[in-house]
């Protein structure tokens, strides 16, 4: 997909609005992958973890395992995305392990339509 300037200025809103919400989240104690859930990956992935963007995953309920390993390999860059891979870098493995216990603790229930 081409990089348009739009696109381009849109993924630094993003990554803008993600880098500030840590000002916003307050000190309050929470469990440590809540807060750092609220602090970097709601702007994106909605504060649940179910996501209003179409092209935006919900991260609620995913296996830990599988969190934990996307979100290593968007850290180390094995796994390309423009967005996820600047967010990642900076998580430590005890950051990764918080995050991806938090979302595999929510629980989702899927019920059919109507």
């Amino acid at each position: 997909m081409p990089h348009t300037p739009h696109a381009v200025t849109r993924h630094l809103l993003v990554i803008v609005a993600a880098l500030c919400l840590p000002a916003i989240a307050g000190a309050a104690p929470d469990d440590p992958g809540r807060l750092k859930a609220r602090q970097v990956c709601s702007v994106c992935h909605g504060l649940a973890g179910i996501s209003s963007a179409p092209n935006t995953p919900n991260l609620a309920g995913q296996p830990e395992s599988y969190l934990a390993a996307q979100l290593r390999a968007f850290r180390s860059a094995t796994r390309r995305h423009e967005v996820m891979n600047v967010i990642a870098h900076p998580l430590s493995d005890e950051e990764i392990a918080a995050l991806a216990r938090w979302f595999a603790s929510i629980r989702i229930e899927a019920q059919p339509p109507q």
